[in-house]
């Protein structure tokens, strides 16, 4: 959820595996990878035990990693966390499969896809949340949705928003051509004429925007909106839960911050990933950093996106969500 990012920030993994993306990666080619991680010059240092890496993407919305990282809270939780960053989509949870990673922050509809197919993978709560991060971005000349004859799309809340979109506005998505890519295609084919319109966050909203586009609504417009989880895979977690806890608890205290001193934030996101630290906490306010656990609502959320995968074939099972989103963990271990 991301400017372009500097070679140095991201590192493609050349021996990215074709197999490694579940059934809706067959809309976007895969993202793959990345090797780079990231510490803040000796914020570990007091840090003891094993490296716990984290797999994320890069964009303001994972500010609170960020900000933990640049301000050695980790260390001072006694945890030796690295970041790994990633092209976004599900390449931070396919690093917690692969082993890679032993903890990764990814979107529910994003998550629920790889998990259909990896009953290993863990849900372990919601540490943001946003009906407005994601924005409609139409092309010069598009001046409404009646206009649009073709749609770019990222998986995951991509797809799943543009459909939404379309129905909202009575637009059966079959009539519509869906152009595949990842977020950092997007704003170059909007503005190529390539494709009328995508729905992104930032600051791939922006970048469209830069390229003559215009911001034409959020997703929360038409009933949309998304949860960004932590997850692990059930076979570190069963050894690991406290280890875990003390890690979401460091999250959360960095979303109070991000909360409350956005700039601060935001000059932290730019330190680690390299984005402008006014780009990234100009989009911060459109976010609820906000750390919990499972809800009623929060099940029925992931039932609905089950519902949505299976019909456009996406996915073949049907996790069960009481298997993969661990009730009562959040409570248990993080309080």
């Amino acid at each position: 959820m991301r400017g372009a990012r500097s070679a140095s920030t991201v590192r493609r993994n050349p021996g990215r595996a074709a197999g490694a993306l579940i059934a809706i990666a067959a809309l976007v080619p895969a993202a793959s990878c990345t090797s780079g991680s990231t510490d803040s010059g000796g914020a570990n240092a007091q840090a003891k035990g094993p490296v716990i890496r984290i797999a994320a993407g890069v964009d303001p919305s994972y500010a609170p990693l960020y900000l933990a990282v640049q301000r050695g809270m980790f260390a001072k939780a006694g945890l030796n966390v690295q970041l790994v960053q990633t092209e976004g989509g599900p390449t931070a949870s396919q690093a917690v499969i692969a082993g890679t990673a032993q903890i990764a922050a990814n979107a529910d509809s994003t998550a629920l896809s790889l998990m259909a197919n990896n009953a290993n993978l863990r849900a372990l709560g919601v540490f943001q949340s946003s009906d407005r991060y994601l924005k409609v971005v139409l092309r010069k000349g598009i001046d409404g949705p009646k206009q649009v004859k073709t749609m770019g799309s990222i998986q995951g809340i991509g797809l799943y928003a543009t459909h939404a979109y379309l129905k909202h506005n009575g637009i059966d998505p079959g009539s519509i051509k869906i152009v595949k890519g990842s977020p950092p295609d997007m704003p170059g084919l909007l503005g190529r004429g390539s494709i009328d319109g995508y729905i992104l966050f930032e600051p791939w909203a922006a970048n469209g925007v830069k390229e003559g586009g215009h911001i034409a609504g959020r997703i929360g417009d038409f009933g949309v909106g998304y949860v960004q989880w932590l997850l692990a895979g059930q076979k570190w977690l069963s050894g690991h839960n406290e280890v875990a806890g003390k890690v979401f608890k460091v999250v959360a205290q960095a979303d109070r911050i991000v909360t409350s001193d956005p700039k601060a934030a935001g000059e932290a996101t730019q330190q680690q990933v390299k984005l402008p630290a006014d780009t990234a906490a100009q989009g911060l306010p459109d976010i609820n950093f906000a750390a919990r656990g499972f809800t009623g609502a929060d099940y029925a959320s992931a039932g609905k996106l089950l519902d949505f995968l299976l019909a456009q074939k996406l996915i073949k099972t049907r996790p069960d969500l009481e298997t993969v989103m661990i009730r009562g963990w959040y409570e248990r271990y993080v309080g």
